[in-house]
């Protein structure tokens, strides 16, 4: 009884707004792995894993394993939007429901690794789950402390049966985007990546030429974390979305080479910074590329020749 009476305390906390009121209650974006454990088994959170079966340190109790893989499209073209029946399919599978609280983990080994729960969180907002919160380091901050329960497999699936209408409230197509670098509408494109992508010293395998979009500035998703596989809190995030000129009135799009590393700048800045208008261009620099559309940074033939055998 003590630890449910704990576990709900717990989600009043999370789950209300300062000022009290119903109206502004919310659950997230972010959740520690000691405000996780003191839930208990009333008001439990819907958990999603999503690092696949292939794991050696357990699930946590009454997690749902998926592979981040499922919310992707194909190898050539990684960050493409998949199908509203896809994620119907899927979401049922899994047992999502729009009403119930979840909880995404993820491994935590890094900052990359953490953009996989920020586009699975970007996909599932999308598509209308209401309460989301990322574990926070995710599995590895779970078990730091040996005295949490840990699970060798899994938990079954209820299905459920929700239907999927992906909502482009947070999303930037490719024809929006065009439309900014043709100066036809209004928008700061933001690339996410390490420097040298930015630079078109490097690219991704499946990109068709280095570069980046024309116009874009360029702020690495990597300034969100203090190492390790934790990004930083709301005051912190707020603190450097403001230092580096991010406005809470500026309507932003965040990109990078498949739509990952662009979900954490997107998460940062929407979600813990306030930046309600923040959206995800999902395919990229590799959707872009191959669309043979116009690029900033690109070398030349000989120069990205030898950028590919030097890298």
């Amino acid at each position: 009884m003590k630890r449910i009476l704990i576990g709900l305390l717990g989600v009043m906390a999370l789950a209300v707004a300062p000022s009290g009121n119903a109206a502004e209650s919310r659950f997230g974006p972010l959740v520690s792995a000691d405000q996780l454990a003191n839930f208990g088994y009333a008001n439990a959170p819907f958990i999603l894993d999503i690092r696949g079966k292939a794991v050696k340190d357990g699930y946590i109790p009454g997690a749902i394993s998926v592979n981040y893989r499922e919310f992707r499209g194909p190898s050539t073209n990684p960050g493409q939007l998949v199908t509203d029946a896809h994620l119907t399919n899927l979401f049922q599978r899994l047992g999502l429901a729009t009403d119930k609280p979840t909880v995404i983990t993820y491994q935590g080994t890094n900052e990359t690794d953490f953009g996989a729960a920020a586009r699975v969180y970007w996909t599932l907002k999308s598509a209308g789950i209401k309460h989301l919160a990322i574990l926070n380091g995710g599995m590895n901050a779970w078990t730091k402390d040996a005295s949490r329960p840990v699970n060798a497999t899994p938990a079954t699936p209820q299905p459920s049966k929700i239907a999927v209408t992906f909502s482009n409230k947070w999303l930037a197509t490719r024809n929006n985007v065009l439309a900014v670098v043709k100066g036809e509408d209004d928008a700061r494109l933001i690339d996410a990546r390490p420097e040298a992508f930015y630079r078109g010293k490097k690219q991704h395998p499946a990109a068709a030429r280095p570069g980046t979009l024309p116009g874009s500035d360029y702020f690495a998703h990597s300034k969100w974390f203090d190492g390790g596989g934790s990004i930083i809190d709301e005051s912190a995030a707020q603190a450097l979305a403001t230092s580096n000129r991010f406005k809470k009135e500026d309507p932003l799009v965040s990109f990078c080479n498949t739509g990952h590393w662009a979900a954490t700048n997107w998460f940062a800045l929407s979600e813990l910074g306030g930046i309600k208008a923040v959206k995800l261009y999902p395919e990229s620099m590799v959707g872009w590329s191959h669309a043979k559309l116009p690029m900033a940074n690109t070398p030349g033939l000989l120069e990205n020749l030898l950028n590919k055998i030097t890298r």
